[in-house]
């Protein structure tokens, strides 16, 4: 798998997983995950909103029109029954995963 492979998917499940909790727009998912991560992830628009339209072409999160807190027209992107499954599946891979990338990083 490519840096960048991972790196996609891993934004991708992370988008998924702050969508599983509730419909969000855009700037609240990137401001969730940050929090989430203690504000060691930061995610740039350049790369959220790629992720966003990927996933709603996939069918794993779907979008509508709507206000936010502050107001303002947005987005607002929630997970869809296809989305959930996917992020089952993901999750066991990602465990998976961290645990391979560990065994390396342990290794003398």
């Amino acid at each position: 798998m490519a840096g960048t492979d991972l790196l996609q998917g891993t934004l991708d499940m992370m988008v998924l997983k702050t969508l599983a909790l509730e419909p969000m727009h855009g700037y609240a998912i990137a401001r969730r995950i940050a929090q989430m991560s203690g504000d060691v992830l930061k995610v740039e628009e350049g790369s959220l909103y790629p992720a966003l339209y990927r996933l709603e072409e996939r069918g794993w999160v779907a979008a509508e029109w709507g206000v936010s807190e502050n107001n303002r027209r947005a987005k607002f992107y929630r997970l869809t029954k296809a989305g959930r499954k996917e992020l089952e599946a993901a999750t066991v891979n990602w465990a998976k995963l961290a645990v391979a990338v560990s065994k390396v990083m342990e290794t003398a």
